[in-house]
């Protein structure tokens, strides 16, 4: 038997999505699971739910503590803090991550920041550990098949034990951005520079190109915004070459060209089929 035919006739299908965020991930999770049978398991969700939850809900207590009035409530128990992060709103971990820099534009002091980067990958790290867990508990609940929607940061945990893992209980399926693909993504950092996360040695040397080619003496002189818009295609760069490196030894490859031209659950099954 051929690995398509394999995956084609399995009773029980299970994948892990690799990639950029933005190219296409969460659509073919929904694409496929309109057959009503996919459990979908959301590697973002789960951290801004269960593992990232508290902290969170302390960064935005703290932030109201800046209100007199607010605090006074908050202290007094006459209000409290929560956290509603769903599979399509994900802000309030975007806004724990925050951005490194000046703090009169929102941004972060490096020593923060950094200790907020280390939260969140030990939150993605238990996440995708608890993969075949959940796989399980969507087989108890009736699920035939399961999707690992990761983040974009899964190839920054360069963790071979946990790539085996996934690879052991899911096909990992690298979804490629096209250069015109790549564009759009880079343009829309651009024009709204979002939270990410940073491999440590990539972020270190980053921030010190940064102040280098700007001049800059610390790293509370950055521009938050400046700084992601300028760091994004680098990041993409670094990634690209990552997530191949993943696919080529634990998965396969799909166009992201060729998935947005998908139109149904059929599409997509048929897609990864020819990549395997």
């Amino acid at each position: 038997m051929t690995l398509a035919k394999d995956f084609l006739e399995a009773k029980n299908k299970r994948i892990t999505l690799l990639g950029m965020s933005g190219v296409g991930k969460t659509h073919l999770a929904k694409l496929i699971g309109e057959e009503g049978d996919w459990f979908h398991f959301s590697g973002d969700y789960r951290i801004g739910a269960k593992h990232l939850k508290e902290e969170i809900i302390a960064n935005i207590a703290n932030k109201m503590s800046s209100n007199n009035w607010l605090k006074v409530l908050l202290e007094n128990k006459s209000i409290s803090v929560n956290s509603q992060v769903t599979f399509d709103n994900l802000e309030p971990i975007s806004a724990f991550l925050g951005k490194v820099g000046n703090p009169e534009e929102g941004g972060l002091p490096i020593s923060e920041f950094i200790r907020r980067q280390s939260l969140f990958f030990e939150a993605e790290k238990k996440t995708m550990h608890e993969v075949p867990e959940f796989i399980a508990k969507s087989q108890a609940k009736g699920f035939s098949h399961f999707i690992n929607d990761a983040g974009g940061s899964l190839c920054e945990l360069e963790d071979p034990k946990l790539f085996k893992l996934l690879s052991a209980n899911t096909l990992i399926i690298y979804i490629k951005t096209s250069k015109e693909n790549e564009h759009a993504l880079i343009e829309r950092a651009k024009e709204n520079p979002k939270p990410m996360y940073y491999n440590p040695v990539f972020f270190q040397r980053s921030i010190k190109n940064y102040l280098t080619e700007n001049n800059l003496e610390y790293a509370a002189e950055i521009s938050p915004d400046s700084f992601v818009s300028w760091v994004f295609p680098k990041l993409i760069e670094d990634r690209l070459k990552k997530y191949s490196k993943i696919a080529n030894k634990y998965g396969c490859t799909i166009q992201s060209d060729d998935l947005h031209s998908c139109s149904s659950a059929n599409d997509v099954i048929d897609l990864i089929s020819s990549a395997l």
